[in-house]
C-alpha cells in the first residue's frame, strides 16, 4: 500500500445508521424505501441496486467503499 493511501475502515448499514441516531423507520424515509427493505438491506437479505446506494451514501454520509453490505450472520440455525 502506498504511504498515502489510507485503509478503508467499513462499517454495516446499521452501525452507520446508528451512528446517525436514526431509527430505521426514519432512514427508510429518508432513503425513499421501506423499513422491510432497510431491514432486509441491513441483515444481509438483500442488497441495494446503485440509485439506492447512492441515496444511502448522501443519508449516512459515507462512501460505497466505507460501508458492509455482508454483516456477520447472527441468525441462528
Amino acid at each position: 500500500m502506498p504511504v498515502d493511501e489510507k485503509p478503508v475502515v467499513s462499517i454495516t448499514l446499521k452501525s452507520a445508521r446508528v451512528n446517525k441516531n436514526y431509527t430505521q423507520e426514519q432512514a427508510a424515509k429518508l432513503i425513499g424505501i421501506t423499513v422491510d427493505t432497510l431491514s432486509n438491506y441491513e441483515r444481509g437479505k438483500s442488497f441495494p441496486d446503485v440509485p439506492v446506494i447512492k441515496r444511502i451514501e448522501d443519508v449516512y454520509g459515507i462512501p460505497y467503499s466505507g460501508l458492509n453490505f455482508c454483516p456477520k450472520n447472527t441468525d441462528k440455525p
